[in-house]
């Protein structure tokens, strides 16, 4: 039964050409390189901005390159903007796109109360492009990148797609819970299949530099204290790069179909009367982040040296992940363990930035 699946879902991915936007991007990277190396013809997106080091963007870039010239799935590049539609569209014309995967946005909780106007540009103007864009392209699918930071202010845990989201905390927040409600209208009003996945703490090899596990064994291995927020009372629910792909992969070759059986009495968020999802996507297995921290040390063989801080505007104390319904739609559950998924990351780090004598 296992084994048809993924028959299945390989032959449907070698029909497909996808537009991946955030392609230099730590999960577009990593989607575009399962996506080629899978024989899926991929056209990749993406304005290369400065919110952290180009550098590692153009390594993603140009590992994308090296692996579709020994992949069956052919790799396209066009650097642009989500907010110029003329250029978004030519992209959609040249290359006869048929599902899009959405992971263009301005990322970080914490820069959206510095710039928020950022956010208003790529997550809401941009967003609003890709949505014209593949309804007059009759898009098959079209996946987007929400956040587990649309819970806001909720405190019941785990965080269900049931539970309502009206209460965001920072700006990034809202622009994510904006994009559901966007992609919501366009699923009602023209039919196109929408999915919105709500990631919860993404973290693996060629991560971001302004995630906690980058910044943390950055600073212990150079022997320089780390900020930890909150005392370091936080609980996360970390979900490894791997178990996020697989799970996406899976979720591009099922789109929403209406759901015959929702009531309009009781609005459930989770679906709709129109081809519309939105799933948490996460480990369903949260840890203290003192813990996450340890994990580090350990797989370090070194100590932290740690600045306790007051907590941040716009953070939270804790996310965790209620998962049954991705498990159930797509027949897979994230397993990676942390120590796993650190050392993986741990081993990329010391190996991409020529850390001596580490391991």
């Amino acid at each position: 039964m296992y084994g048809g699946f993924i028959y299945n879902l390989y032959v449907s991915l070698c029909a497909m050409t996808a537009l991946v936007t955030g392609v230099a991007g730590f999960i577009g990277f990593h989607l575009a390189k399962r996506l080629i190396s899978s024989g899926v013809n991929v056209v990749g997106f993406d304005n290369i901005n400065t919110y952290y080091d180009i550098d590692l963007k153009l390594s993603r870039l140009k590992h994308l390159e090296n692996i579709s010239k020994v992949s069956s799935g052919k790799y396209s590049f066009v650097k642009g903007a989500l907010e110029d539609y003329q250029t978004l569209n030519q992209v959609f014309k040249k290359y006869d796109i048929n599902n899009v995967v959405n992971l263009a946005a301005q990322a970080g909780v914490r820069y959206s109360i510095e710039n928020p106007m950022a956010y208003i540009q790529s997550n809401l103007v941009g967003f609003g492009n890709i949505l014209e864009a593949c309804r007059y392209n009759r898009i098959q699918h079209l996946v987007y990148a929400s956040s587990s930071s649309v819970y806001g202010g909720n405190t019941k845990m785990p965080f269900s797609e049931t539970d309502g989201v009206d209460h965001p905390i920072s700006m990034y927040a809202a622009t994510k819970k904006s994009n559901e409600l966007m992609a919501h209208s366009y699923s009602h009003l023209y039919e196109l299949p929408t999915t919105g996945l709500r990631f919860f703490t993404v973290y693996g090899p060629w991560g971001r530099p302004d995630m906690a596990l980058f910044l943390f064994t950055k600073s212990i291995i150079e022997g320089k204290p780390i900020d930890v927020f909150n005392n370091g009372k936080m609980i996360r629910d970390f979900t490894y790069i791997d178990d996020i792909i697989e799970s996406m992969v899976r979720v591009i070759d099922k789109p929403p179909t209406k759901s015959n059986s929702f009531d309009l009495k009781t609005l459930n968020p989770s679906e709709s009367w129109s081809p519309f999802r939105v799933f948490n996507i996460g480990n369903a297995n949260p840890i203290n982040l003192m813990s996450y921290i340890k994990s580090i040390e350990e797989c370090l063989s070194k100590k932290a040296i740690i600045n306790y801080l007051p907590m941040q505007p716009g953070d939270v104390t804790a996310t965790s992940a209620d998962t049954h319904l991705l498990e159930e739609w797509i027949n897979f559950k994230p397993n990676t363990s942390i120590n796993k998924g650190i050392e993986q990351f741990i081993e990329w780090f010391v190996n991409f930035y020529s850390y001596k004598n580490i391991l």
